[in-house]
């Protein structure tokens, strides 16, 4: 495949404003740029010429730097998490845990991730857009997941979703992401059932 072949090119005028190949091509820019300068050194302009277009049809899709990294990554998290449906909360909490360390284990997000957790550190806005967009997806999450547990008789009714999240995935952030340690299966289902009997004891209380 030649070069012209691989990089996408700017919409011919009068063409949709925002066509899907060159979005997909900013967001894999996005990530590519994350991974080899970090958000600190990320700019708008090295996005566009990673993907081949020009800076206007970035500034179409985002009005700033922060809001693309964002919706790029958190998009990301979205399409690497999906809501699990195994029929008994121990199975949808091993589920969660696994699709977690598989998204945090891809190289990107191993480069990604903690780059962006410093950043946070750093800037007031970057880490309220970030726990934004986050919870944005953690609330969906545990919302079908601590529905269904309800509804099977397996989580007392009030058992709060977010809260849910923060002890199933908690942990494994914490492992992979901040102290970058390693996870064994046999850790993984340790990591399920303890999630799961804590939540159980919760609804107890």
């Amino acid at each position: 495949m030649s070069d012209a072949e691989k990089t996408p090119r700017r919409a011919p005028a009068g063409a949709a404003v925002l066509q899907e190949d060159v979005t997909r091509a900013i967001r894999a820019a996005v990530f590519a740029e994350l991974a080899s300068a970090g958000y600190g050194r990320l700019s708008i302009e090295a996005v566009a010429k990673r993907a081949g277009v020009g800076k206007t049809a970035v500034y179409r899709r985002w009005k700033s730097k922060l809001e693309m990294v964002i919706d790029v990554v958190s998009a990301a998290a979205e399409q690497v998490t999906p809501v699990p449906d195994t029929g008994s909360l121990p199975g949808d909490v091993r589920e969660l845990i696994g699709a977690a360390v598989h998204a945090l284990r891809h190289p990107l997000a191993l480069q990604i991730v903690p780059d962006l957790l410093a950043e946070a550190a750093r800037s007031p806005e970057i880490a309220a857009t970030l726990e934004g967009a986050l919870r944005r997806t953690q609330r969906e999450i545990g919302r079908v997941v601590i529905r269904s547990a309800v509804e099977r008789g397996e989580l007392p009714a009030g058992t709060d979703p977010e809260f849910a999240l923060d002890v199933i995935l908690g942990p494994v952030y914490w492992r992979l992401a901040v102290i970058r340690g390693e996870l064994r299966p046999d850790h993984l289902d340790r990591l399920a059932r303890g999630a799961v009997a804590a939540l159980v004891r919760s609804g107890e209380d």
